[in-house]
């Protein structure tokens, strides 16, 4: 298990108040409107989640990047576990030609808004069910997915990324490591159920077994 940053660049591009996300009306309605994962969260107004979802290119360092660490080649499968409009398996799609991709989420919307060279490989499910066979992906990935969870499930979805990758595999997640950083979570987030430090999240990784690399999204 090692740490390894793919997402903080792409993380850091966006400008957030945080104060006034929590005043510019009813957040708790907002964070229910949010967690149907449905056109709301993707494409309707910033208040109720990303306020526009669009392909813009801007996963393809992060392709490039994981193919690279870790060496991905044409013909091995990659699993992107909640993989939303699943642009990061578009873009590694590009980086590398004949890799073979799936991805799964938990919001039918965003499968249904994918890019179409990918749609065809995504599956509506949940993280802590993976529905592949032990071994069945050379490189298994999570990005921004597993924090929505509640702490049962999060476990069984952390266990079941290691069941079916053959060795590599990573998770990305939101946490703090001081009190401004939970601050802004809290007040930033809108469908977050596992709110941990960053040494809260190593220990789970190693209670849990967990033999992949992570890292972490902070909100500074």
């Amino acid at each position: 298990m090692a740490f390894v940053d793919f997402v903080t660049p792409i993380h850091k591009k966006t400008k957030r108040d945080y104060v006034a996300r929590v005043m510019e009306g009813n957040k708790a309605e907002f964070a229910e409107i949010a967690k149907r994962f449905a056109r709301d969260y993707w494409d309707g107004d910033r208040k109720h989640g990303y306020g526009g979802f669009s392909y813009d290119g801007r996963w393809r360092s992060v392709a490039e990047a994981m193919a690279k660490h870790y060496n991905l080649q044409p013909g091995q499968r990659v699993l992107d576990v909640g993989c939303g409009k699943a642009f990061l398996l578009y873009e590694l799609m590009q980086a590398v030609p004949g890799l073979q991709v799936a991805g799964i989420d938990v919001s039918q919307y965003a499968i249904d808004h994918a890019k179409d060279e990918v749609r065809p490989f995504l599956l509506q499910g949940t993280a802590q069910n993976l529905p592949f066979e032990d071994n069945s992906f050379d490189f298994v990935f999570s990005i921004n997915t597993l924090h929505n969870l509640f702490i049962y499930d999060l476990k069984s979805a952390v266990q079941h990324i290691e069941r079916v990758s053959r060795g590599n595999s990573y998770i990305c997640v939101e946490a703090y490591r001081n009190e401004q950083e939970k601050v802004n979570l809290l007040y930033w987030q809108l469908t977050c159920e596992a709110f941990f430090s960053k040494k809260e999240w190593e220990w789970l990784y190693k209670e849990w077994v967990f033999t992949g690399d992570y890292s972490f999204i902070y909100f500074e």
